[in-house]
């Protein structure tokens, strides 16, 4: 039995040998109250040689009254199924769950799908759903992620055939409740547009080459043509699930802003594809939007020499963003691009730079193993003069100073409206404490990144100060990258993080990070006087339902359990009049795409509490997607953190920056829901569809 319980299960099954027995079993057991159910009915007591039912109904009492009769003449015992029939559903039930292993697997491997480890069919269904433009809710409620404004030309009974060239199978477009047609569905031909980047062509459904076209032989389809005509002909009761949504027509306008591909400049600093990215551009135009925003690369503006800027590319790219009379969002990106989650392109440092790396690598963010990180510059050389002469802020400030001198007719013509400051990796005020190039793993704690050098003297000289010499050292029981907080000393409930030693380190590991973000925006606003300037923050919700918040610890912030972490960094940001820019805007949502639970995250009280201690002391919030959105729930939820609901101030974002233009946004069925969330943004009134 074991052998061939072993050939049919294979090696690729990751459900344990006791999971599947208890769920078996389980299967069994309800297949046993099943037939019971089936022979029994309502509950029926025998007491005594007397019969008790729990209905009240006298026909059902003597129909129970003989069932039970029938029963005792058989020997008083309800049948149960043979020892034989319950192993055969075993064996199938296994196989079963080993196909879907398989399938599971193929899928995290070679389709990109973000599947748990032990997701079962539920979550493979939703994930295709998903892909394919549909929204799926927690309960599983589905329906389409875009407006129907027309009903398709097709009738009741016509079916969808594909073209001989294309030999796909393609489903029935009707005019269902609830279902919207022309969504690019996995094995359904979809016909192309001339363009991907034409979203003004009639929001009917296209499928006249595809549907009862000429020629066409629908005969091998006719049991799928009565199937649907039935389901058309019989009188249905409406139950189209409905998104419970506010109206969000009147509230207040929020702008928003479109983040251009990371590689619309090349490293030649020449503009990438101007003809295609122009049409991009028309076509955010026609969705109101107010502007786009682009990252402005140091490792591409001062590539081979100190203060030696090249500017071309960036201001052609402006050029065509002021004829379309667009506003524009500036990044002044000081680290490199390549590596992370979502980069697409590769940007390092600037090459004099990687030289100087090259001979004194302590320039760099440093591990404690000594592992080098070279995304951006260590905050330990802000005020060291290893930069062919400069300091790392003397750079940060030469480089800001010759763009506002270069675009100086924008600034005064009031296309750039924004300058966002990038204060580390990423473009974000932290620091790189969970890089994957060191291998970590989502939901490691991260390392400490203090072993450079420069910032070990700097923990010296502050151990002297406080008069203990022997605490200028990092932590040797903080874990490694992909650590827990219970399995490290430091992070642990009651571990070193809160007595003397750890309150002293983290309390000098977050000022070094305020006081960077301090130096670098006191000259930004020098450079850039008289524009809005913002600085981005990220939200670091593994963990945050521990006592520690150990991810956010590593990554420069002292908020654990008993401690707000952010109100320093807000005081900051208010100090200089400097923007919050929150890349969290949607993290709630990753209660569905991952296993958040067993990190103990909570992404709804983190955006709460960052949000909230920028409001108090009154610096504006904007935000920023941190995954990709292209459906109506990501959409709404945005909204909601945008314009909350029951904010007795009436606060809302000062506008919000979407990540980011590309080829899927330009699909016509994405593009639609994305001209709504426009709309909403600004609180103009949606265009009504049949389920809102």
């Amino acid at each position: 039995m074991a052998a061939e319980l072993q050939k049919l299960v294979g090696t690729s099954e990751d459900d344990d040998e006791e999971d599947m027995e208890m769920d078996v079993k389980e299967e069994d057991d309800e297949d046993d109250l099943d037939e019971e159910k089936n022979i029994a009915g309502p509950t029926v007591l025998a007491v005594h040689g007397r019969i008790t039912s729990t209905s009240s109904n006298d026909n059902r009492f003597q129909h129970h009254h003989q069932i039970q009769e029938q029963i005792v003449m058989q020997g008083g015992s309800r049948r149960s199924r043979p020892v034989e029939e319950k192993e055969r559903t075993k064996l199938r039930e296994r196989h079963r769950r080993a196909i879907t292993a398989r399938i599971l697997a193929g899928l995290r491997r070679h389709g990109n799908y973000n599947l748990r480890v032990r997701a079962d069919i539920n979550d493979v269904i939703a994930a295709l759903a998903r892909e394919a433009g549909w929204v799926v809710l927690p309960d599983g409620t589905t329906f389409p992620s875009r407006s129907q404004n027309a009903r398709p030309s097709v009738a009741p009974s016509s079916v969808a055939v594909t073209s001989p060239t294309n030999q796909i199978l393609t489903t029935p477009q009707t005019s269902l409740k609830g279902v919207s047609c022309g969504y690019p569905l996995k094995g359904v031909f979809v016909p192309n547009s001339s363009s991907p980047y034409d979203v003004s062509s009639s929001s009917q459904c296209q499928s006249p080459s595809i549907v009862g076209g000429k020629g066409e032989n629908t005969d091998n389809h006719l049991l799928v043509a009565a199937s649907v005509d039935n389901v058309i002909d019989k009188p249905v009761v409406d139950i189209t699930p409905k998104l419970q949504e506010r109206d969000f027509a009147g509230t207040p306008y929020v702008p928003v802003y479109v983040m251009l591909p990371l590689g619309v400049i090349n490293m030649k600093c020449e503009l990438v594809d101007p003809d295609g990215l122009l049409k991009q551009l028309r076509a955010l135009k026609s969705a109101n939007v107010n502007g786009v925003a682009v990252n402005c690369w140091w490792g591409i503006v001062e590539a081979h020499f100190p203060q030696d800027y090249n500017w071309s590319g960036y201001k052609r790219l402006f050029q065509i963003v002021r004829e379309l009379k667009l506003n524009l969002q500036v990044v002044m990106s000081f680290h490199e691009c390549g590596g992370n989650v979502g980069d697409d392109v590769c940007i390092p440092l600037p090459h004099w730079v990687a030289e100087i790396g090259r001979s004194n690598p302590d320039i760099f963010f440093t591990d404690r193993e000594g592992r080098r990180n070279p995304e951006c510059l260590s905050w330990g050389v802000d005020k060291e003069r290893v930069l062919k002469g400069r300091t790392a802020i003397e750079v940060y400030f030469d480089f800001m100073r010759s763009f506002r001198k270069e675009f100086d007719e924008f600034f005064l013509d009031g296309i750039i409206f924004m300058i966002e400051v990038g204060l580390g990796p990423c473009g974000v005020l932290q620091y790189p404490s969970y890089p994957v190039k060191h291998g970590w793993r989502y939901p490691g704690i991260g390392e400490f990144q203090c072993y450079d050098q420069y910032l070990l003297k700097s923990l010296r000289k502050a151990a002297e100060l406080r008069g203990h010499p022997f605490w200028g050292k990092g932590p040797d029981n903080a874990g490694s990258y992909n650590s827990r907080p219970n399995e490290t000393g430091f992070f642990r409930d009651g571990g070193d993080y809160d007595g003397y030693y750890g309150r002293f380190f983290l309390t000098w590991y977050s000022k070094v990070l305020v006081d960077h973000g301090d130096h670098v925006l006191s000259l930004a606003k020098l450079a850039f006087e008289g524009t809005c300037i913002a600085a981005k923050l990220s939200g670091i919700h593994w963990w945050y339902k521990t006592t520690s918040h150990a991810a956010e610890l590593t990554a420069g912030f002292y908020n654990p359990s008993n401690r707000d972490g952010y109100a320093v960094v807000m005081a900051m940001l208010k100090k200089h009049g400097v923007a919050l820019n929150f890349s969290c805007a949607e993290l709630h949502m990753l209660e569905h795409h991952e296993n958040i639970s067993d990190a103990l995250a909570d992404p709804k009280v983190l955006a709460w509490q960052v949000v909230n201690a920028a409001w108090d002391v009154s610096v504006p919030v904007a935000g920023e997607n941190s995954v990709p959105c292209h459906d109506r729930e990501g959409y709404y939820q945005i909204l909601e953190n945008a314009k909350p609901l029951n904010d007795p101030d009436g606060r809302h974002w000062s506008f919000f920056t979407y990540l980011r233009i590309s080829s899927l946004l330009m699909e016509r069925h994405n593009f639609i829901e994305f001209e709504r969330f426009v709309k909403r943004m600004h609180g103009e009134e949606a265009v009504l569809d049949f389920y809102t």
